[in-house]
């Protein structure tokens, strides 16, 4: 008798949920690219992030399909190609269609091998697995030896698994880019509006290693987000982070030396997202300081960190559910980090006003502080013109003569 496979259980016509970010299984990819036929008519779903997440399963098979909650080349070539669809959600969105909507055939996880009473970790990601894994009608497991065994709200006894495949893999390693010039400023002017004592949310990329080196002289500081990566191990050994309050978070995501850092955090807890992108969660943390990127803002002070040039590069995520959190925080926060031009210099990300070739992902009364290389622009309370006078000396000087130009056109019609 053969040895069992993760993807035994797939058959044409169910729909599977995937394993995604540092869970993303290689065993899974692995055995799909062995047998590629058990993945027609398969729709596979999960919340695959652009950038971090390798798996194509589109291309297994020219009959597999997919259900997406953020955009990437693949899924834009398969909606062309009427085998994938995009669900426009941010991560409270997706919460609630996940736990709503019908659930899946299959969910196949990568967990922890068992501990001496039989329970499996989830490990480095821990953000929407809960969501379907009670309600899936099969229910599969790369046991993997290698993942780390993390505290949180979620865990899997061995007696519930339909199928467990034991398999020693690599995990998924994720290397931020390197911080420039420009990130370094960003978190220098983003760092003078943390307060000791704040609760932040930070994402991946280089200006959260810009800000975590920025803010080493701060103290007291907590983490609660929805993921956690390098710039928080440069708080840590900066001594800026409590070292009594909990790290929350529903990922783990860096390079393995980082995996070893976080999940020996005595304060980690890995939670799904119906806590940590909870907007009642998030405004009961006092002094809750949300810092995320964006593609562009306009002079209004709405957000776009979702389309750029008409085309969709990524999702909303979980900016809302931050942004709201912040918004509704006894002293929270929002930052909104970007540099003030893209294109070599060509094109200013400070821009008139959003266009049918951009979306809104946070609309202006949302508005908090924008921070560019320039310096920061302060818009809560402040009125329709200052604030775009704010946002104008923020961006690229070569611009600002435009925007000024294009202000006062608009003034006469806003």
């Amino acid at each position: 008798m053969s040895a069992p496979r993760l993807t035994d259980a797939l058959r044409p016509g169910l729909r599977v949920f995937v394993p995604t970010l540092s869970n993303e299984s290689a065993l899974l990819q692995s055995e799909l690219q062995a047998d590629p036929e058990r993945a027609s008519g398969v729709t596979f779903t999960g919340v695959q992030f652009p950038g971090i997440d390798r798996a194509d399963y589109l291309a297994l098979h020219p009959k597999a399909r997919l259900s997406a909650f953020f955009m990437s080349r693949a899924v834009r070539e398969g909606i062309a190609q009427g085998r994938a669809e995009l669900l426009g959600l941010d991560y409270v969105g997706i919460t609630r269609h996940l736990r709503d909507s019908a659930p899946p055939d299959v969910a196949i996880a990568q967990l922890t091998p068992p501990d001496a009473e039989g329970w499996c970790s989830p490990g480095l990601t821990g953000d929407f697995l809960p969501l379907v894994w009670s309600r899936a009608a099969r229910r599969v497991a790369h046991i993997n030896p290698r993942m780390p065994r993390t505290q949180g709200g979620f865990r899997v006894h061995i007696s519930k698994i339909d199928v467990a495949v034991e398999a020693d893999t690599p995990l998924l390693e994720f290397t931020e880019a390197p911080v420039g010039d420009t990130e370094q400023r960003i978190g220098a002017h983003a760092a003078v509006l943390v307060r000791d004592g704040d609760t932040l949310q930070f994402g991946i990329g280089s200006v959260p290693l810009a800000l975590g080196r920025a803010l080493a002289s701060h103290r007291r500081l907590r983490f609660h987000g929805g993921l956690v990566s390098s710039a928080l191990r440069t708080l840590w050994e900066a001594g800026a982070l409590d070292p009594s309050a909990p790290v929350t978070t529903g990922v783990v995501l860096g390079d393995a030396a980082f995996h070893d850092f976080a999940t020996r955090l005595p304060t980690l807890s890995v939670r799904d997202v119906a806590h940590t992108h909870n907007p009642a969660v998030l405004a009961a943390i006092p002094r809750f300081v949300a810092i995320n990127s964006a593609i562009e803002v306009d002079l209004f002070g709405q957000v776009n960190a979702e389309r750029a040039g008409g085309v969709i590069q990524a999702g909303a995520g979980g900016l809302p559910a931050f942004a709201l959190g912040a918004q509704a925080s006894r002293g929270g926060r929002l930052l909104i980090c970007l540099a003030a031009t893209a294109r070599k210099g060509t094109v200013s990300r400070i821009v008139p006003a959003l266009t049918d070739q951009s979306l809104c992902t946070l609309p202006r009364h949302l508005a908090d502080a924008v921070v560019t290389e320039h310096g920061v622009a302060e818009l809560r309370g402040l009125s329709l013109d200052a604030r775009a006078d704010a946002l104008i000396a923020i961006a690229a000087p070569e611009h600002r003569d435009t925007l000024q130009a294009a202000w006062s056109a608009l003034r006469r019609t806003a």
